[in-house]
């Protein structure tokens, strides 16, 4: 017989004292670009129909990066986790106590628990989203949904602080290629900067700009089907692109 969310909850809480440190977490924010538009990835729990951050706990012999990969994976199905950055660290008092307020004090969710703040970004076509035991969907949202859904604990604030400091990093550190497809025009890359800025961008100074990072490789093919010019295709050159992830970019 299937237990309900309630009873899967208390169950698992007795398992996680034995496997997990107390007090810490990890929670991601998993960024996509669809239709011009930010998303992120969310999991609607079965108890209380919240949404949540695919978040989660670190085992006790675990490096915390791992962690992050490992919860990725089991509560979303993200595999092949290439960048992951820490942004933040959030602990206030009774942020994960009053979500659990219906179990007793000896629930080990219930105890207070420091989390740390990861983002990462990816092309929503390329994951396979999977739902967890605790989960009863796991979906992309975007980010002007936000304000009319209702989310647990502090994660929206958690989503708010990840985008500001997405924000922050695009003009130290180039940005697109888990976002984009291999090959793309300079309209679609400025869309995705202008998504992520929440503002729009003068083109021509944008496209002189970008082109002179030397990130980019100018392809010997078109954008076919449009009204007008096909536009260039565009790619970008990984070898410099990581380059400029490890040591910042060059000017901007």
């Amino acid at each position: 017989m299937k237990m309900d969310s309630k009873e899967l909850i208390s169950q698992r809480s007795n398992e996680a004292k034995e496997i997990f440190l107390p007090n810490l977490s990890a929670d991601p924010v998993i960024f996509g670009f669809d239709q011009n538009e930010l998303k992120v990835l969310l999991l609607k729990m079965n108890y209380r129909k919240l949404w949540f951050l695919p978040g989660g706990y670190v085992k006790k012999e675990e490096d915390l990066d791992d962690a992050v990969v490992r919860i990725l994976r089991e509560r979303a199905g993200v595999n092949a986790v290439s960048y992951l950055e820490e942004f933040g660290v959030f602990g206030k008092k009774n942020r994960s106590e009053d979500y659990f307020e219906d179990f007793d004090e000896t629930l080990f969710h219930k105890q207070r628990f420091i989390t740390i703040g990861y983002y990462a970004l990816y092309n929503p076509s390329k994951i396979d989203l999977t739902v967890d035991e605790y989960s009863e969907s796991c979906e992309w949202i975007y980010l002007s949904q936000l304000p009319n859904i209702e989310m647990a604990m502090d994660h929206k604030e958690i989503v708010e602080k990840a985008l500001v400091a997405l924000r922050e990093k695009i003009s130290i550190k180039p940005i697109g290629i888990n976002l984009l497809p291999e090959k793309f025009t300079l309209s679609e890359l400025q869309k995705l900067y202008e998504a992520i800025l929440g503002k729009e961008l003068n083109r021509g100074n944008f496209y002189r700009k970008i082109k002179n990072l030397g990130i980019l490789k100018k392809l010997d093919e078109q954008r076919k089907g449009g009204a007008h010019k096909a536009p260039d295709l565009y790619s970008f050159d990984e070898e410099i692109y990581n380059n400029a992830l490890k040591n910042g970019l060059i000017s901007w």
